[in-house]
């Protein structure tokens, strides 16, 4: 059984060849294989955890390709489910050089949210040391009961959980929705990882120590990280909080660092000496430590177009951080 288990959206990104032109200016886009929890999983097999990935792809070439691509990168996919009649969820990306996304997509229902309550196997769940999950799948049922009821077997089994909240807008009926559900999962987590941009509209303030607290108090998270792109992270534990620079590289494709970042973040928790069961006793030197790396896989990340290959080694991120 897989020591991390993902859930979420496994999807297709079709990432704008031409940096810094709109969706329809686009001359033409490059095939990858997407979706952040899916991301986070491939992260995590790369950096020699052994992970999994519960979701649900089409039966057709896109789903095909998306469970070939997992399983060359030794993701357990026996939690994949294919079905027929319905389409794997497309993703078109427009590059932009300030790190910023410009994202459409294609859902008529994707197959991401068809995933049901059901399909939830507990004793696999149950099984995993880790357990990631985001809020994408959140955003239409039966995909939300499917997760909920994944989040709290893997919870009850006392799994380290960790959360991205992810936000897509657009993959929301209202913006009031989103808020809602990032919210209503955000007590189950132990660390939550979240972006610069979506700060601000997840926690009503700017502010990140301010912001931060409320997620730890109000919550009861242990860790809460914010990664700002080039310029790094902030954390915070309730007993240390501060910034980790980040790394200035030429980014060919900025979508997926935050995913690269997690994957890292998780490796680095979970060999710390009894992290997961102590994040909170981690002194200032671990926490900067385990940020440095992170930011490292993150910046290791954008140096590809697609996600999934440029998600770095442990060699990678070794040999980057020495130079």
């Amino acid at each position: 059984m897989p020591k991390a288990l993902c859930i979420g959206e496994l999807l297709i990104d079709f990432v704008s060849t031409t940096v810094d032109v709109t969706l329809a200016e686009a001359p033409g886009f490059a095939k990858a294989a997407g979706g952040a929890t899916a991301n986070v999983a491939v992260g995590l097999a790369k950096l020699g955890v052994d992970s999994g990935f519960i979701g649900k792809i089409g039966d057709e070439p896109f789903g095909d390709f998306l469970r070939q691509t997992l399983e060359r990168n030794r993701v357990d996919t026996a939690h994949l489910i294919s079905e027929a009649g319905c389409r794997t969820t497309l993703a078109f990306v427009a590059t932009r050089s300030d790190g910023a996304k410009d994202i459409l997509f294609y859902r008529n229902p994707g197959a991401d949210t068809l995933l049901k309550p059901g399909e939830i196997d507990e004793a696999y769940v149950q099984s995993a040391d880790v357990f990631h999950y985001g809020s994408c799948s959140l955003s239409h049922r039966p995909s939300r009961d499917a997760t909920l009821r994944a989040i709290q077997y893997a919870k009850e089994a006392g799994a380290f959980m960790s959360y991205d909240p992810n936000l897509r807008l657009m993959m929301w009926d209202t913006p009031e929705a989103a808020k809602h559900w990032i919210w209503e999962v955000m007590p189950y987590a132990n660390v939550v990882k979240a972006a610069a941009e979506e700060w601000e509209f997840i926690t009503d303030t700017s502010e990140l120590e301010n912001g931060s607290e409320r997620i730890l108090l109000e919550a009861g998270v242990e860790l809460v990280i914010v990664t700002q792109g080039e310029h790094g992270c902030y954390y915070n534990n309730g007993s240390h909080q501060g910034y980790v620079d980040g790394f200035k590289v030429e980014v060919v494709d900025p979508l997926g660092a935050g995913d690269g970042f997690v994957a890292a973040m998780l490796t680095q928790i979970m060999r710390s000496s009894g992290g997961m069961r102590k994040l909170l006793e981690l002194d200032d030197n671990q926490l900067q430590g385990m940020m440095r790396y992170a930011n490292a896989a993150g910046a290791l990340t954008t140096q590809k177009i697609g996600v999934i290959p440029a998600l770095p080694t442990p060699s990678e991120i070794e040999a980057f951080l020495k130079t």
